[in-house]
């Protein structure tokens, strides 16, 4: 047979995934080349063609490892490299994305293919609850701290995994251990925002690169693993209970967006998150939604409960910070911080559009939507600086931070951080009479 010379299109996450699970050991597939984009974050990867999928995490195939490229260059590439098929790897962008991609995959002499399920979950040895959306921004991270804390009570080991972002040394990242503050300080802001909680929490958190071998190191140290989607990614690993939150402040999306709609109509439960703050037409549209793409999942309707000092924020001038991939490829105007703010009537919450600095500028370029709030982007040294120095320019009285960190363990500030704080609160169908319907399952 032919070995098949494949590409595949990522954003240092799945496209990973898929590579060690279906093609890596696979003598009749070589992996030629992978792409990143700039579409969904500025400043993830380096601007240079020179960076590598390592050899020591390539394989036996690929003695010399594997070149990452711009996604920019897809047409180049596929000649280049004399490409057979390009797997296209990543998540939360549209449906109307995904076959613009494929069209020019397709114009370009290759097929186009997207991973199933089936081949690049894997089977866990111990009850997997996995808790997903269908776009960023959902509530997923909330949801998945109160399904842990609710395990626990009952005397279960909680080990969390979490959908990848390894945008460092991929060899280095091939298996993370977070499990102390010690453990978050060389991590970026989009990290922290998804570790620190679980941390803070007494728990201990997995990702990396290599999902294999996260598998075998969590499941031997947990008694129940919480899957943490990331975006709206598939889990990794095959889930026992499978949690999909959707987003009433966005009807449509869910059956609109990429992996997110397979993400819904695999779900066993439905969670209709923020309710508290959303249109009742919105919401109906949601239900209508689920419905009709997934009769059978059961539907929970809950509420984001925001919560902070509004006496810090009230009279005064105020920048919103909000939770930055929400805002940005999530499309998301504000979130939870603006809302807050507003409660507290404050002065003025100023638009720091005209202060921005550096690559935070060139984000408000890029994503028109935004509202007046700043995104807290820090995928690398470049953006927490010019982050910092976007604040310090808007000089603002107080920052309202509604990231799900602490924002002055990264960045200094020099002005008080009033920090919101967002919890699930389930309306019709607590997560624990779940989790006591399934015990049997779960191993309860």
């Amino acid at each position: 047979m032919t070995v098949q010379r494949t590409l595949i299109m990522g954003a240092a996450g799945r496209d990973f995934h898929d590579f060690n699970v279906v093609f890596r050991d696979d003598p009749d597939q070589r992996v030629v080349a992978f792409t990143y984009t700039d579409t969904q974050n500025l400043g993830e990867l380096p601007a240079d063609t020179g960076r590598t999928y390592p050899s020591a995490l390539a394989g036996a195939n690929h003695p010399d490892g594997i070149p990452i490229r711009p996604e920019a260059d897809l047409e180049t590439l596929i000649e280049e490299y004399d490409v057979d098929t390009v797997v296209f790897s990543y998540s939360d962008v549209s449906h109307e994305t995904v076959m613009h991609q494929a069209s020019r995959a397709l114009a370009a002499g290759a097929d186009f293919r997207v991973i199933g399920p089936n081949r690049m979950m894997l089977a866990a040895s111990v009850p997997v609850v996995a808790v997903d959306a269908v776009r960023t921004g959902c509530g997923k991270s909330q949801t998945a701290r109160k399904l842990a804390a609710q395990l626990e009570a009952r005397n279960q080991r909680v080990v969390v995994v979490r959908e990848p972002m390894p945008y460092g040394d991929l060899e280095a990242q091939r298996v993370q251990r977070i499990a102390s503050q010690e453990d978050l300080k060389d991590v970026t802001i989009e990290e922290r925002e998804e570790y620190e909680g679980h941390v803070e929490a007494g728990r201990v958190v997995y990702a990396g690169v290599d999902y294999a071998a996260i598998l075998e190191a969590a499941q031997s140290e947990a008694d129940v693993i919480v899957w943490d989607g990331g975006n709206n990614e598939l889990p990794f690993y095959r889930p026992d209970l499978h949690f999909v939150l959707v987003d009433p402040h966005r009807p449509g999306d869910e059956l609109t967006y990429h992996p997110g709609e397979t993400n819904l109509r695999l779900a066993d439960y439905v969670i209709i998150n923020k309710e508290n703050t959303a249109d009742a037409a919105d919401i109906e549209t949601v239900v209508d939604n689920v419905r009709t793409v997934n009769p059978e999942a059961t539907i929970i309707h809950a509420d984001s409960r925001i919560s902070t000092d509004t006496s810090a924020i009230a009279g005064k001038r105020v920048l919103v910070v909000e939770d930055g991939p929400t805002i940005t490829h999530g499309d998301a105007p504000f979130g939870a911080g603006l809302i807050a703010a507003r409660r507290a009537d404050p002065a003025e919450i100023i638009d720091p559009r005209k202060a921005a600095v550096g690559l935070i500028a060139t984000l408000f370029e890029k994503y028109d939507h935004i509202g007046p709030v700043l995104p807290a982007m820090g995928y690398n040294d470049a953006q927490r600086a010019d982050l910092a120095a976007t604040i310090a320019a808007v000089g603002p009285d107080v920052v309202v931070s509604a990231t799900p960190h602490d924002l002055k363990a990264v960045i200094e500030i020099d002005v008080p951080v009033v920090r919101v704080q967002y919890e699930l609160e389930e309306r019709n169908l607590p997560l624990n009479t779940i989790i006591e319907r399934h015990a049997d399952r779960l191993g309860l």
